[in-house]
């Protein structure tokens, strides 16, 4: 769902946002305060590389001297629909509605961390090595991971149960301080009653997941469970029962071999002091 000229509906957006916010006589930094984000914040949306929040849309039209009269809310609603449709692969494009309304999301990642925790930067860094992608394609395919993650802001959260082996923590994904700040974004987030993580330590040696991919099972309240699972080219979204259960399986294997929370978080911290500061 491309806009004329072939523009997408987030870098519409930002264009938009900077006409309203120029007209008023206002700096990012100025709206920024207004808002209660930073100017950066309001930069990288104008730019493109950042997903604006409906919260952030709703503040903006709050506000009478920018003059918005619903635009924004309008423009926020098609680009909310593009990044669940145009942006991703047909075979991931279930994926965010399921992954939205979710109670209980369970991950296991064996290289990377999981989408839903990866800042601007280390989703970056990761997206940037695939052969053949445009800088407007990294853009959109970073803006679109980030506005997945708003699903854990929002007042009712999925809970999130993460296990990662400990290769993730120690696989340098950019540089010292992408790890860093992607590191330390996962302790912050560990901290919140919602938001669970757990670490295979290399010293577990063989595991479940050797050799395998990273997985997600979704959890609703009327609805079956569904999961994703990563595969070498692609991805599989999953509805089969029996696959559905060999998975739960293997976390509740892959469970026990973990370091206990408190432990993880601590094991977290101590890599980022050994490895990337």
């Amino acid at each position: 769902m491309k806009q004329a000229g072939g523009d997408s509906p987030i870098k519409v957006f930002g264009v938009m946002l900077a006409f309203y916010r120029d007209r008023a006589g206002l700096t990012p930094e100025q709206l920024g305060a207004l808002v209660n984000v930073s100017g950066s914040l309001i930069r990288k949306v104008e730019a493109g590389h950042r997903t604006a929040s409906e919260q952030l849309v709703a503040a903006c039209e709050a506000i009478e001297d920018l003059h918005c009269d619903g635009a924004l809310r309008e423009l926020f609603e098609n680009m909310r629909q593009y990044m669940r449709t145009g942006v991703f692969p047909g075979w991931f494009a279930e994926w965010p509605e399921k992954e939205a309304s979710a109670v209980r999301l369970r991950s296991f990642q064996l290289v990377v961390l999981p989408g839903l925790v990866q800042p601007e930067t280390y989703a970056r860094a990761l997206i940037s090595v695939r052969v053949g992608m445009t800088l407007d394609a990294i853009d959109e395919e970073v803006a679109a991971r980030l506005a997945r993650q708003v699903i854990l802001d929002r007042d009712n959260p999925p809970v999130f149960w993460i296990i990662l082996d400990e290769g993730v923590l120690r696989r340098p994904i950019g540089s010292k301080e992408v790890m860093r700040e992607a590191l330390t974004h996962l302790v912050e987030l560990a901290r919140r009653p919602n938001l669970v993580v757990q670490v295979i330590p290399l010293a577990a040696g063989a595991h479940q997941g050797l050799p395998g991919a990273g997985f997600v099972i979704a959890e609703f309240d009327d609805a079956p469970d569904v999961a994703y699972q990563d595969t070498s080219v692609s991805g599989q979204i999953i509805h089969d029962k029996d696959a559905i259960k060999d998975l739960g399986h293997t976390w509740e294997a892959l469970q026990r071999v973990t370091l206990p929370e408190a432990l993880s978080v601590r094991a977290i911290e101590e890599t980022i002091d050994e490895l990337w500061t």
